[in-house]
C-alpha cells in the first residue's frame, strides 16, 4: 500500500479536496482521505500539485499522425477533405515505416500530455498493435467508408472478420464505426449497426453534422459533397436524399443510442441536440480541429444546456497542432466561458471514459478504479485548481503517478 499526499486532488466524482491523500494498493485506488496513514504504510509527498484521473481523448485518428503540418487550414470543409485524400494517396502503404513511426510518436505525445484512454478511429487497423504495446487504453474504431456499395452486408462481414483476427485485451478493444451519413450508404449504416449490436458493451462512432456542406447534402442531395462523390467515382445515382438534418436521418434510421459517439456536431440544431440527449448519445467535440478544417466553431454552450453528454477529442494531427486534451479544454474555456470548469473537466475524464466503456476502471478517482493518475504542477496552492486546469496545461507540467 502506498499513500500519496498532494496539495489538491480532483476526484471528478466529488468536489476538489485540499491537502488530501490517495491510498493505492496493487495499482488500484484503495481510499481517499484528508488524513495520512497511521499504520506505517509507505508515504509519498507529491508536493504542490493537483492530482486528477488520466484524461480521455474520445476521438482521434492516430494513423494520420504522419500528416502533421501537411494539411493547411481551409475555409471550406470539403476543400480540407480534398487535401487529405490527395495526400493520403501519396502514402498507399499503411504499414510504411514513416507511418508507423509517426503513430509511435503520437502515442508517446498522448501519454506525455496526460491521456489515459483514446477513441482511435482507423481505416486500416494499423494502430491496433502499437496501442497494445503502449500504456494507453483504447477502443479502436474500424471506420468504414462506402457510399456506393453493391454488397453492404458482405463489406461489413469482411470487416468483422478482420476485427476477429485481432487479439483484443481488456485495455485495447475494437469495434466498427461508420464514417459519416454523407459517405456511408444507408444499407451500410444498417449493417454496421447490426454488427455492433452483437456485443452489448462495445461503442460505435460516427462523424455527424460537422459542416454546412453535410447539412446541404442530406437535405437536398446537392452541393460540394455531391460534387466530391462524383469526382471520386463514389456517387450512387439511386440514392435519395432523406431531407431534414443528419441527426434526424440517423435517428429515424435507428442508428443512434447510448452506445454511439456522435463526433463534432458543429451544425446541430437545438432539436438535434434534444434528440441526442433523449437517446443518451455522447457528443464528442473537437473545437481546434473544427477551426482548422473550416467546419466552424462548435456551439458549446448549447451542447451543455441541451443535457447531451459531452466528451472531448483532439481529432488528428492533420487538423490539430497536437494531441493535448488540456489544450482542447483551454479552447473550450475561451469559446464557452459560462460553462463551469468542473463540467469541462468531467467531459475530459468521466464522460469520455463512460462513452468508450471504460468507466468501471477509469475517469474518476474512486476506490476500486485503476490508479492511472496524473499530477499537474501548481503555481500556487491557493488558486482555483479546476479553473487552472482548463486554461492551458503543457506536458512539461504533467507527470504520471507511479503506482
Amino acid at each position: 500500500m502506498i499513500h500519496y499526499h498532494a496539495a489538491w486532488i480532483v476526484p471528478v466524482s466529488d468536489p476538489p479536496m485540499r491537502d488530501a491523500w490517495i491510498a493505492v494498493d496493487r495499482g488500484r485506488i484503495a481510499a481517499l482521505s484528508r488524513r495520512g496513514p497511521t499504520d506505517g504504510s509507505r508515504e509519498v509527498d507529491l508536493g504542490d500539485v493537483v492530482v486528477l484521473p488520466g484524461l480521455v481523448n474520445a476521438h482521434t485518428h492516430l494513423e494520420l499522425s504522419y500528416l502533421r503540418d501537411e494539411i493547411p487550414p481551409a475555409s471550406q470543409f470539403v476543400s480540407w477533405v480534398r487535401q487529405v485524400i490527395k495526400t493520403r494517396r501519396n502514402h498507399p502503404d499503411p504499414k510504411a515505416p514513416a507511418i508507423l513511426e509517426a503513430v509511435d510518436r503520437a502515442l508517446a505525445e498522448s501519454v506525455a500530455c496526460g491521456t489515459a484512454i483514446v477513441g482511435e478511429v482507423s481505416n486500416t487497423l494499423v494502430t491496433f498493435d502499437p496501442l497494445t504495446r503502449s500504456d494507453v487504453a483504447a477502443v479502436v474504431f474500424y471506420e468504414l467508408i462506402r457510399f456506393n456499395a453493391d454488397d453492404p452486408q458482405g463489406i461489413v462481414e469482411r470487416a468483422r472478420g478482420e476485427l476477429d483476427a485481432l487479439a483484443p485485451t481488456d485495455r485495447v478493444r475494437a469495434s466498427l464505426a461508420a464514417h459519416a451519413p454523407y459517405s456511408v450508404a444507408p444499407l451500410m449504416l444498417r449493417a454496421i449497426r447490426q454488427d455492433v449490436d452483437r456485443d452489448p458493451f462495445l461503442p460505435c462512432s460516427v462523424h455527424l453534422s460537422e459542416s454546412v456542406e453535410e447539412i446541404e447534402f442530406i437535405r437536398s442531395g446537392s452541393g460540394p459533397w455531391r460534387a466530391l462523390l462524383e469526382e471520386l467515382g463514389s456517387w450512387d445515382p439511386s440514392w435519395v436524399p432523406p431531407g431534414g438534418t443528419p441527426v434526424e436521418f440517423l435517428d429515424e434510421s435507428g442508428f443512434l443510442d447510448a452506445r454511439v459517439l456522435a463526433v463534432h456536431g458543429v451544425q446541430m440544431t437545438p432539436s438535434d441536440l434534444s434528440r441526442l440527449a433523449a437517446r443518451g448519445t455522447t457528443l464528442v467535440t473537437c473545437p481546434r480541429s473544427n477551426g482548422h478544417t473550416g467546419a466552424g466553431a462548435p456551439p458549446l454552450v448549447e451542447f451543455y444546456e441541451s443535457g447531451v453528454p459531452v466528451a472531448i477529442g483532439t481529432d488528428s494531427l492533420a487538423s490539430a497542432p497536437d494531441l493535448n486534451v488540456f489544450a482542447e479544454l483551454a479552447t473550450m474555456r475561451a469559446l464557452a466561458p459560462s460553462v463551469p470548469a468542473a463540467t469541462l473537466i468531467e467531459s475530459a475524464t468521466r464522460v469520455g471514459a463512460r462513452a468508450l466503456g471504460f468507466d468501471g476502471d477509469y475517469g474518476t478517482i474512486e476506490p476500486g478504479k485503476y490508479a492511472r493518475l496524473i499530477a499537474v504542477t501548481l503555481p500556487s496552492t491557493s488558486i482555483d485548481v479546476e479553473e487552472y486546469l482548463v486554461n492551458g496545461i503543457g506536458p512539461e507540467q504533467i507527470r504520471w503517478i507511479e503506482s
